[in-house]
């Protein structure tokens, strides 16, 4: 999981701090929702779509691309073993410098 430091006018931190107080969430809770509703195209209900609507209208809404398939797990794992096989980049730089 990542941090994040962010910087804003008090004013929309003391917004937020109210919003998330109403909701009974932590602002970290609600930040983080906020920020996956606009940016999570594959959320639904009431709340998103309301956080989305209002983000769309102020051009802030990030509309990405379509959803992509993961890959399949066991296509994942055999590359990993075979990429496993090869030659270990240290032997090739040893043989370069000798």
């Amino acid at each position: 999981m990542s941090q994040v430091t962010w910087r804003a006018e008090e004013e929309l931190v003391r917004r937020v701090q109210l919003a998330a107080k109403q909701q009974g969430k932590s602002m970290n809770e609600y930040v983080t929702q906020v920020l996956d509703a606009a940016t999570n195209p594959e959320l639904a209900g009431d709340e998103a779509a309301r956080v989305r609507e209002r983000l769309r209208t102020s051009g802030l809404l990030w509309e990405g691309g379509s959803p992509r398939a993961r890959p399949d797990p066991e296509a994942v794992a055999a590359a990993r073993a075979a990429a496993g096989r090869g030659t270990p980049v240290s032997s090739l730089v040893a043989e370069e410098r000798e």
